[in-house]
């Protein structure tokens, strides 16, 4: 059984503090909804799992599988099991999607991936997502629309075949249908594999289609309250000024506070400056 084990943990960015104790555990086949006002620490979290020399740990742990985590290099991390879909996937002139994908899934092999048998299993992969078929030779991410990118980045999830794989905002910038698609590649994936998933997203939309088996909300840098999918469609039909009122919390001063719902991902009438 594979498992992530966060305790503690601390994170900041430039010398400022964004997270502030973030305790969560994620194991085989969950799925972890992972919401909260825009600037509160959700992709730094997914950052710092993942290895980004811009965010520094300061405090607590990360393990998967027992191991330390924080001891490893990104690709170590990767090798280990680890994926994240990033929000703004990065263009990379010069090297083809399957030069990439081939290269990335090699490293994780004792002995290379035949040629045909890879040839076949990316067509198909392409194929799942609806994307053109020339994905393998084009540039990665080089003149992809914003859905296009999106897409790739499951492609690459498929291929790769993380055990723990974390989505920031991957639903951003796709249509209804596209949105489907991509919903239902992750669903094929995890039914036929042992997948956990961290899910950044502002969409109750995607979280209906991905029916995930825990919420949290993080607000401030810390998990301030957690649950099932009613948590999701709570803060879908009310936002999320409740849980302020409930929790008597503040947003940071230098923040503006903004209500957001997870239909919209609009701020609401209600957002105003705290001094």
């Amino acid at each position: 059984m594979s498992q992530l084990m966060i305790k503690d943990l601390h994170v900041e960015v430039e010398g400022k503090e964004i997270l502030k104790g973030i305790d969560l555990a994620v194991s085989d086949h969950e799925i972890h909804a992972l919401m909260g006002p825009n600037g509160n620490g959700k992709s730094t979290l997914l950052a710092a799992i993942m290895g980004h020399p811009k965010y520094i740990v300061t405090q607590g742990s990360i393990e998967l599988d027992g191991q330390d985590v924080l001891a490893m290099s990104v690709d170590e991390r990767s090798r280990a099991g680890l994926f994240l879909a990033m929000q703004y996937p990065q263009e990379v002139p010069g090297v083809t999607n399957s030069d990439f994908l081939r290269a990335a899934m090699n490293v994780r092999r004792e002995q290379p991936i035949p040629l045909f048998t890879f040839i076949r299993e990316m067509e198909k992969t392409i194929k799942d997502l609806q994307m053109k078929p020339d994905l393998a030779h084009r540039f990665l991410n080089e003149g992809f629309s914003g859905g296009e990118k999106k897409r790739n980045e499951i492609v690459q999830m498929k291929m790769l075949k993380p055990s723990l794989a974390m989505l920031d905002e991957i639903d951003s910038g796709l249509d209804v249908d596209a949105l489907k698609i991509v919903a239902g590649a992750i669903t094929e994936m995890r039914r036929n594999s042992s997948l956990g998933l961290i899910v950044v997203s502002h969409y109750e939309r995607f979280y209906q289609l991905l029916q995930p088996t825990h919420s949290h909300v993080l607000i401030n840098g810390r998990i301030v309250m957690e649950g099932d999918e009613t948590l999701v469609q709570k803060i879908d039909a009310e936002g999320y000024d409740w849980i302020y009122q409930q929790l008597e919390l503040t947003p940071a001063k230098e923040q503006t506070r903004l209500v957001f719902t997870l239909g919209s991902c609009a701020a609401s009438a209600r957002g105003r400056k705290n001094g």
